[in-house]
């Protein structure tokens, strides 16, 4: 059973080949021919963490596949009372065809994963957020950053920048992290990144100095320093990250015609200034719009190797 729950399980090829359904896919809606891959098929969508990208992008698109999404909170089933994970996901893998799951901890992916019986797709954990690099990479496509980039990530080691690094080490291009002190990605990924590295011939630096890591740069990203349940932390945060907000300054150590990229949501003033979200903003949005494309050609993909599978 194919699952995708992170970019690491898949070989370049398979990613290769999903890029390109979501291309084509994408061609095709944009003369609104909705072709039924998915027809009758069902996505059950299960979120313990809330989303604007994620649901819209995932229900609308299995809609235009054909399909139909079925919203699941854990506060409205049986999870939210107790029930156990894998009861759960044997009861919803009989009745769904595909699930997507959003939630805190990869551990709980995992799991349902393991006894779902139909493919599962990873929304966001913790520890990786696949979906999102897709849809990145996806705009570096439609941006022509794709021939030996050098992308710099600025902030916080968190589950975007994982996925950065896998996406790096899968696909062998260049990636400079730049976190503070204390705020370096997992060491189980630095490991992982490694091995896939001396495979590929990635490059994946880490650093302390954002401008550093943004000197020569074709893409330059940053995500939000405060996670949703992290709010507690901000004050700490906003002190800690000073001077990594990436700003026109910034920008200008990067190439000439480097792109921004932001996962959204944008907190303006933080981890990126107003001015640079907004002279980027035609990229950055179809980046968030890239969500749809790039999810319908994992949801197609999908499907089609469970048949070539089964």
């Amino acid at each position: 059973m194919k699952h995708f729950l992170s970019i690491y399980d898949h070989t370049k090829e398979e990613l290769l080949e999903i890029f390109d359904l979501a291309i084509k896919i994408k061609k095709e809606a944009k003369v609104k021919n909705y072709i039924p891959y998915l027809q009758h098929q069902s996505l059950g969508m299960l979120f313990e963490k809330s989303s604007t990208r994620t649901r819209i992008s995932f229900e609308v698109g299995i809609h235009q596949l054909g399909g139909q999404g079925l919203f699941l909170s854990s506060n409205d089933l049986q999870l939210g009372r107790g029930e156990p994970m894998k009861d759960s996901a044997r009861v919803m893998g009989r009745m769904i065809d595909m699930i997507m799951i959003r939630t805190y901890e990869q551990k709980t992916l995992d799991e349902f994963a393991q006894f779902s019986g139909v493919p599962v797709i990873n929304g966001l954990t913790d520890k990786y957020h696949p979906v999102q690099l897709m849809a990145d990479y996806l705009t570096m496509i439609e941006q022509s950053k794709t021939e030996n980039p050098v992308v710099a990530y600025i902030g916080d080691g968190n589950n975007m920048t994982h996925s950065w690094m896998m996406l790096a080490g899968k696909l062998g291009f260049e990636l400079r992290i730049a976190t503070p002190k204390g705020r370096e990605p997992w060491q189980e990924i630095i490991d992982d990144a490694k091995e896939l590295s001396d495979i590929s011939g990635a490059k994946i630096t880490y650093m302390n100095d954002p401008k550093e890591a943004v000197l020569g740069a074709d893409v330059v990203t940053t995500d939000t320093w405060i996670s949703m349940g992290q709010e507690a932390e901000k004050e700490a945060k906003v002190k800690e990250f000073a001077g990594y907000m990436v700003d026109m300054e910034m920008m200008k150590l990067a190439k000439d015609d480097a792109i921004f990229l932001h996962c959204l949501p944008a907190y303006r003033g933080y981890e990126v200034s107003e001015e640079v979200l907004e002279h980027y903003a035609d990229i950055v949005f179809d980046e968030a719009e890239n969500r749809l494309h790039a999810q319908k050609g994992i949801m197609v993909w999908l499907e089609g190797h469970r048949n070539k599978d089964g």
